[in-house]
């Protein structure tokens, strides 16, 4: 038991640092959500059912610009896609848990807990991997959803001159950098950050599936030929 709350306390701690940019980010989706018209009440459950920052500003955006619903979908799908990925590489560690506990843990599932997850796990793996991410992952689950409220609650009061838009992508810079370890990675960052600013303009916020699409298929294709490279086929 005292090795469970260890490694409990172990995935919290190593959380901690992101924390902070996790607070503005978080703030800044509960400001969002009502500046389009959703009621404080929409806005909080927008955050506790979805728990997607990146998909919920886009899709909030859509709706403020008047967004078509199937393009909303659409879009919120394919960038959480990255969790289908997330999970297949968590799946080693965790697959002796039940169905329960799988649901659990798939609900909480976050960038920042994966990445924070995955290294510990690839570095020096923990007596109970599962409660390490647990540890990570409720922590940061916690501080979202409380950030958010707060973010709802002050929406009116929080001067647009603040700027706290610049979480936003800062919290994704912190965990994008350390993951381009090689050269598909590079090319799939540089391809999809390049169409998404180039693309900018499309209507109904779609540069960013398209940013989403072609950074995929651009790592995909670099990976396939690197692979190629090495076999000598």
């Amino acid at each position: 038991m005292k090795d469970v709350y260890q490694d409990v306390i172990a995935g919290a701690r190593a959380m901690t640092p992101i924390l902070l940019g996790v607070v503005p980010f978080a703030m800044v989706t509960g400001v969002a959500a009502v500046s389009v018209g959703l009621t404080p009440v929409e806005a909080v459950g927008m955050s506790a059912i979805v728990y997607a920052g990146a998909a919920q500003l886009a899709v909030l955006q859509l709706m403020g610009s008047g967004g078509i619903w199937i393009v909303m979908v659409l879009t919120a799908w394919i960038i959480n896609l990255r969790f289908t990925m997330y999970s297949a590489s968590l799946a080693p560690y965790l697959q002796k848990l039940s169905l329960r506990w799988k649901g659990l843990y798939a609900y909480i599932l976050s960038d920042q807990a994966f990445a924070v997850s995955i290294s510990r796990f690839n570095d020096d793996e923990p007596a109970h991997p599962q409660w390490f991410y647990f540890g990570a992952a409720s922590s940061i689950r916690a501080t979202w959803q409380v950030s958010t409220v707060a973010g709802v609650i002050l929406s009116a009061q929080i001067p647009k001159s603040w700027g706290l838009d610049f979480a936003v992508p800062l919290t994704f810079m912190v965990l994008m950098f350390p993951a381009l370890k090689d050269r598909p990675s590079v090319i799939a960052a540089l391809v999809g950050g390049g169409v998404a600013v180039l693309a900018k303009g499309l209507p109904y916020n779609l540069g960013l599936v398209l940013a989403a699409l072609m950074g995929i298929a651009a790592g995909l294709i670099a990976e396939n030929i690197v692979n190629k490279k090495r076999t000598g086929s």
